[in-house]
């Protein structure tokens, strides 16, 4: 019986140059294989715990904490398990952490064996890692959502919300896809050069210029899309991330700074819908606050039939919080984040409740990456398309 011989961890650096978990697991037939644990800038608060060290080094963000529980703890706990009972592999990581956040272990420590895990029963097997997680029924390719302006968190600039994306939905492949979009990118740049703005990117890759409102972005990009010689609305539509839990005040207003106001959950509402009849606007993700359930229950109302509501900071990929929103009707999308879950087999289990009811799963990223590409092996196993 092949059997976990060995796991290990190690500090590395994100593509923000900060610390992150690499987690390497080894197996008694000589399989090796690694993974890389991502960290986010904008977090729900109901998001498991990414251990960090505190103190000087690193301006607080080491991670040799969350690395020493992998060598010292959890290594021992996992040690003779079999690689291939991925769910007994994580329960086990959950039941030695105690917590319901992975507040001991720490959430960088036990996803980054998570993935390393399934990762080296995959290659063990000789087989892709996508076929490894999803079997047969793993057969759709997802269409890729390119962030291309940057806001909120993710950029220094005067923008509001936090992403502004484009879907590539009326081409046979995802090669041609991704044809368009590096051409609406190149013709974004230009004009935004020609606006006399700056062409520096943001966290995410897209560019971070100022503008005067939330709707200069979109309209922006409209003409990107023209010049490039595509059709909006046809071939491309365009998506939000607003990140509104970084908008919301004391008072329960959503302060839009770019437009100097402050307005309710309806007057904000009222502003996607304005934008949504105006654009090809197709997704909108945490365009209210994670706590606004009320405001959520009115923009599901509004224009759930036409737009995908996304919920990130709304559910943190959690099966418990996600089961509240399916039974009060809220949203009709979940933002697949494995980092704010813990675990491999905890994820699949919060994409196979939103998929039996009818919501779409949207696999992301984080905006501290690497080169790791588990997620779009995990994105094609689970049809998150």
């Amino acid at each position: 019986m092949i059997f976990i011989d060995d796991v290990r961890a190690n500090e590395v650096m994100d593509s923000r140059g900060n610390p992150t978990v690499q987690a390497t697991v080894s197996l008694s037939d000589g399989t090796v294989a690694t993974a890389i644990v991502p960290s986010g800038a904008s977090t729900g608060k109901r998001e498991a715990l990414e251990l960090r060290d505190g103190g000087d080094r690193y301006m607080g963000k080491g991670v040799l904490t969350a690395c020493a529980n992998v060598n010292e703890k959890i290594s021992e706990a996992l040690l003779g398990l079999s690689p291939y009972n991925q769910a007994e592999v994580d329960i086990t990581m959950k039941t030695l952490d105690g917590t319901n956040n992975y507040g001991e272990m720490g959430a960088n420590a036990v996803l980054g064996v998570s993935m390393a895990v399934a990762r080296a029963a995959a290659k063990s097997l000789n087989m892709p890692l996508y076929r490894y997680l999803g079997g047969a029924n793993a057969v759709t390719l997802p269409v890729p959502m390119f962030n291309i302006i940057n806001g909120g968190e993710h950029a220094n600039n005067s923008v509001d919300f936090q992403e502004y994306m484009i879907m590539p939905v009326g081409f046979d492949t995802f090669s041609d896809g991704l044809q368009a979009v590096a051409e609406i990118y190149q013709n974004l740049k230009k004009i935004i050069d020609a606006m006399g703005e700056s062409t520096a990117v943001g966290d995410e890759g897209g560019f971070a210029p100022n503008l005067k409102s939330n709707e200069e972005p979109v309209q922006v990009i409209m003409e990107a899309i023209e010049k490039a010689g595509y059709k909006a609305g046809e071939q491309i539509v365009l998506a939000l991330d607003v990140a509104a839990s970084e908008l919301i005040n004391d008072e329960g207003l959503y302060e839009l700074k770019s437009e100097n106001r402050a307005i309710t959950s309806a007057e904000l509402v009222d502003y996607y819908a304005d934008l949504c009849a105006k654009y090809p606007i197709k997704s909108i993700e945490d365009g209210l606050s994670e706590d606004d359930w009320e405001g959520w229950r009115i923009l599901t109302e509004k224009l759930a039939d036409t737009v995908q509501l996304v919920g990130d900071d709304l559910f943190v990929t959690n099966v418990s919080i996600l089961a509240e929103g399916i039974e009060k009707d809220i949203a009709n999308s979940i933002l697949i984040k494995p980092n704010q879950i813990g675990t491999v087999s905890e994820t699949m289990q919060t994409i196979r409740l939103a998929q039996r009811n009818g919501y779409t799963c949207v696999m992301s990223h984080r905006s501290g990456e690497s080169e790791d590409t588990f997620i779009a092996d995990f994105a094609v196993a689970m049809n998150t398309g």
